[in-house]
């Protein structure tokens, strides 16, 4: 086999890369929206198709379980079929499960229908960043790509309920399924213009029996650490979450011993890979797990409407909009490292404003507070995004992108888990000593278990005990929000140490250098299919 040797500059994308980078955050919008679309529509839902308690909790939950658990498999099967290919088929299921999921008569149809949309938002997620890494070779150009991806990501979240309040307004539940199809039949006509297609030639078989395991492994942890979250310890959400980790040990076994795994895990020997997975699980366990807090002091310590509060939630998103690129153009003269310390340092500031808000602060300091912390963030994510991308061979981009998803759900479970856990604890504890006397036993022990709950037995009190219910009930509250801020800043100073020991001196992969590398037939393949 002759070896050869390039050093010729790398590729600077033109018009039509940007173009295409434009198409390919449509479908990221959609599948990012899709998490949080359902929050105003569940009324409507109910009203019509009458769900148990479970099955609603089925409906919400089933399309981020189908789409967790399904990330690595799609990742691995676009690096053997064509990252594109993948995306394509992505978008047509996404497309058709959203006009079921608009038109659907019945509760089982509406859950089948989301867990299809889960399966089309497992293909499309890490489709869309793994071309990004294909098509944007200059460091550069890439880092700005990546951000605006990372942008793009976190700002679907929180426009889903936003535009699910608009469309409910005028039109029926069906409607916020609706919108994703002309976006679809958009992407379906222009990828194939403006995206050239990617795979690994040298990938070998897909192995279904690993797809299974990976499955078998995600689905059980994230769903006990959700359930516990939501209701607390139980013996079978304990077991899931063993269950899952003994399959993740079965199939970590079976990668390292297969000649064509479906994850490399010489993958995690790279500089900075592993390192950056982490610094990336632990920006989402921030990000993700307050969310909560800011989310209940809008609705129910400030007493704002769903679509209000929905409003006053864009805030942080929109100051903290430019926040990834830039971090991406400063990257190009600061070590990322310290660039991803300082992110963490931005968001430690955030997380002690939110320590001085009470029950009787002005809105604007939960929002200045929220949006230091987010734009920390932001800036964390869309930076280490980069080092895993850049880490990664191209040709192993899809699975890169796949388990830094992987690694997103699992932070944003853990910190929905630890930190709603803290925030409870200490709102049950401060609650019995802040209850008003006079106040039925049955109506205290109610007012215990939530705020939410302690707003519902003011309803149905004299003015004053509801008065002094509610004013103890926010207090405890904030109480809670206050120590789970301080926990939130323990753990971003964990991950600026992190950041800065396993992650000073590595940058992305120049891809002069991957040129450089020793190349052989496969590597010969893969060049005349960027063309």
């Amino acid at each position: 086999m002759i070896m050869t040797t390039t050093t010729t500059p790398a590729p600077r994308a033109g018009r039509r890369e940007w173009i295409g980078l434009t198409v390919l955050m449509l479908p990221l919008l959609l599948v990012s929206m899709d998490v949080s679309v359902l929050y105003f529509a569940v009324p409507f839902i109910s009203a019509e198709l009458r769900p148990t308690a479970t099955e609603q909790l089925w409906i919400f939950d089933i399309y981020g379980f189908v789409l967790a658990g399904l990330l690595i498999t799609m990742g691995a099967l676009g690096d053997r079929i064509g990252r594109r290919r993948l995306l394509l088929v992505g978008a047509t299921a996404f497309g058709a499960a959203s006009l079921l999921a608009a038109y659907a008569d019945s509760t089982a149809t509406l859950i089948a229908a989301r867990a299809v949309l889960g399966v089309g938002g497992a293909t499309l997620m890490p489709s869309t960043l793994a071309l990004v890494r294909n098509m944007f070779h200059d460091a550069k150009q890439r880092g700005t790509a990546i951000g605006i991806w990372t942008a793009t990501l976190t700002g679907g979240i929180a426009i889903g309920p936003v535009l699910s309040g608009i469309l409910l307004e005028h039109f029926w539940w069906g409607s916020i399924f609706l919108i994703n199809i002309p976006a679809m039949l958009m992407l379906l006509l222009l990828v194939p213009l403006l995206v050239p297609e990617f795979r690994n030639p040298a990938a070998g078989r897909f192995d279904l029996i690993s797809a299974v395991l990976s499955l078998g492994a995600l689905l059980p942890v994230i769903y006990g650490i959700k359930e516990m979250a939501r209701d607390g310890l139980s013996t079978v959400r304990v077991l899931a979450i063993v269950g899952g980790l003994v399959v993740g040990a079965l199939f970590l076994h079976r990668q390292r011993t297969r000649a064509y795994p479906m994850v490399d895990l010489a993958l995690f020997r790279r500089p900075g890979f592993a390192g950056s997975l982490a610094v990336n699980l632990v920006a989402m366990f921030a990000i993700v797990g307050f969310a909560i807090f800011t989310t209940q002091y809008l609705q129910l310590v400030l007493g704002l409407s769903p679509l209000r509060a929905a409003l006053w939630s864009l805030v942080p998103s929109l100051a903290v909009g430019g926040v990834a690129p830039a971090a991406a153009a400063l990257a190009q003269r600061v070590e990322r490292a310290y660039l991803i310390g300082a992110g963490f340092g931005i968001a430690v500031l955030g997380f002690v404003v939110l320590t001085r808000v009470t029950p009787e602060t002005p809105l604007w300091l939960l929002l200045v507070g929220a949006s230091v912390y987010a734009g920390g963030l932001v800036m964390v994510m869309s930076l280490v995004t980069e080092l895993v991308l850049g880490a990664a061979p191209p040709e192993q981009a899809g699975v890169a992108s796949a388990l830094t998803e992987s690694s997103s759900e699992l932070g944003g479970a853990l910190g929905m888990a630890i930190l709603g856990s803290v925030g409870a604890a200490v709102y049950r504890r401060e609650i019995v000593d802040g209850l008003p006397a006079g106040l039925p036993a049955d109506a205290g022990a109610a007012a215990q278990e939530t705020l939410a709950g302690a707003l519902a037995v003011a309803q149905g009190l004299p003015a004053d005990l509801a008065d002094a219910l509610r004013h103890a009930a926010a207090v405890a509250f904030t109480d809670g929000l206050h120590l789970a801020a301080y926990a939130a800043m323990a753990v971003m100073l964990l991950g600026a140490v992190t950041a800065v020991v396993a992650l000073r001196g590595i940058r992305p992969a120049d891809p002069t250098a991957l040129a450089a590398e020793p190349t052989g037939p496969a590597d010969t393949s893969l060049s005349s299919l960027s063309r």
